[in-house]
Parts: structure tokens; sequence; C-alpha cells
């Protein structure tokens, strides 16, 4: 018996490395007692795996378990995609950090027999709900598993903004923009622009401004049931960029305003037994380890 009875696989097909380790997986979990489903794209890389073919959307129907292999990219993208469903995303490292994806290659055998057998911990993740509304109306909208960023795009230029959480006004501000980070984005771009790291299990927000053109701005944490505001303002000559996980973006104009808040949808990550977050903060960022008794 095992802890999980379909499972779904997807991966950065345009590595070869994450194609040979999905060819591991299948080979490996077709002499398990599970049923293996894979999308359209996972499955035009392994056009020898005759497996079922199944819409990207389906799977967080049909699958208990999606194991996403490649990097964090990868995974954020899937976790925007399953948002909401009961299934649970299992990463496989295939990319550099690897905060989300973090079973090894090497261990893959291994680590996913561990999980089929229910040894695993289960984390359950926020995402956050952006809106760009114009005029008073809803221009766009987005999730973001680690951050949303507002920037200038390729210009090297400061924008000017508003920012309030709920009704209080909080500054006006020049600078590069604004990084808007769940505990989850804490260790990506948010951790680049100085901003800290926050356990995941934090109901809270981040706000990270950055490169401001003034040296009392600091990263500021918010309640996560808070409303984040920022209206762009009118005396910007340039459009920012509203960016969600780096992947989807929206181009604003002056006098819009862009609402985060803390979505109602959640994921649910696999972590191998033993897991803890701050051996992979020593082990990603290079923190020192303690070797002895004070």
């Amino acid at each position: 018996m095992t802890a999980y009875k379909t499972i779904g696989l997807i991966g950065r097909l345009a590595s070869a490395n994450t194609q040979y380790s999905i060819s591991r997986l299948v080979s490996y979990l077709g002499k398990q007692q599970v049923e293996i489903l894979l999308d359209e794209e996972t499955a035009s890389v392994l056009p020898d795996a005759n497996l079922p073919i199944t819409p990207r959307i389906e799977l967080a129907i049909r699958c208990d378990l999606i194991i996403v292999v490649g990097g964090d990219g990868s995974l954020l993208s899937a976790a925007r995609a399953f948002a909401g469903h009961n299934v649970h995303l299992l990463g496989i490292n295939r990319g550099r950090l690897g905060f989300l994806t973090d079973i090894s290659p090497e261990d893959i055998e291994y680590k996913v027999g561990e999980v089929l057998e229910g040894k695993f911990q289960t984390e359950q993740r926020f995402l956050l709900d952006c809106k760009v509304v114009r005029n008073g109306s809803i221009l766009s909208s987005g999730l973001a598993l680690n951050d949303v960023v507002v920037h200038p795009g390729k210009f090297i230029r400061m924008i000017e903004f508003e920012l309030y959480v709920g009704d209080e006004f909080v500054y006006r501000q020049r600078s590069d923009g604004l990084i808007v980070s769940s505990p989850t984005g804490s260790t990506a771009y948010a951790l680049s622009g100085g901003g800290p790291i926050m356990h995941p299990n934090l109901d809270a927000i981040a706000l990270v401004p950055l490169y401001p053109h003034t040296l009392s701005s600091r990263p500021i944490v918010v309640s996560g049931t808070s409303v984040i505001r920022l209206i762009v303002s009118e005396q910007n000559n340039l459009n920012p960029l509203v960016t969600c996980d780096g992947q989807n973006q929206t181009t604003s104009q002056p006098g819009d305003e862009v609402v985060i808040t803390k979505s109602d949808k959640t994921i649910t990550l696999i972590h191998p037994e033993g897991h803890d977050f701050y051996e992979t903060c020593r082990t990603k960022l290079g923190w020192a380890s303690h070797t002895g008794n004070t």
C-alpha cells in the first residue's frame, strides 16, 4: 500500500537533466502500485513512456500527488496552477538553490519511496493575490507564491508611489520599486533586496523597498491579513511593471492602484521526513554550523 494512488509528473522540459530525472521517476513509479499521469508537454519529451496524457488543469482533479522536477521556478508555476486544489506538491531539484524543490536528483528513488510509504511532512503555504485597478475597474489579477514586485522594467529609472497598509498611509517613496513578499518568498528576491528571512509558518507579509532614495527606508513586516495598496504616482513618466513570481506581469500607468492581499487559496508542500527549515538555510545560504557544545 502506498500513501498516494495517482501521481502526476511535470517539469522544466528545456533541461536535459530534468528529462533524465523524469524518465527515472517513470521507471521507478512504474514498479509501484500507483497510476502515473503526464501532461501534454511532459509527454512530448517522453514519447516512449506509453502513459496516460492529461491536460494540466485536470491533474489537480485526478491526482493526489504531483511531482515537480526542475527549479523553484517550476514549482512556483505549479503552485499558481494548482492552488486551492486538494493535491500535494513534491519538488525534485534540478535548479540552483532549491528552497522549494528539496529532493536532490541522486536521492529520487530513495526519497520518493519514503514518501510513498507515508514518511513525509506536509506544510501549508499561502499565496498572494494581486490586482491592478485603473479608474475603479480591475485591469488584471494574479497569484504569487513568492512575491509581487512593482519595478520600472528595463529602464534604469526611479519610480514614485504611495504605500498604504489598510487605510493607513505609510510613506511616499522614490525608489527602483517595491517587493511584497510572502514568507515563502522571503528567501528569494526579497532576500537579495535586503529583506528579512521569515519562517514559512508565519502569517505575515514583508514590504521590501528596492534601492530607495533615502537612507531611512527599511523593510517592514505586516500582518498577513493586511490589505496593501500601492498607488503609482501621477508624477511618473514611465509605466511601472507589476510582476507575480517574476513570471506574469502587467504594465501599469500613473494613477493605477496595486492591491495585494493574502489569497484564500493555499498549496500543500511535501517534504522528506526530517525536513528542517533552518537546516535548509544553513545548507543553501552557507550559514555556519554548530559543531560543539556551549
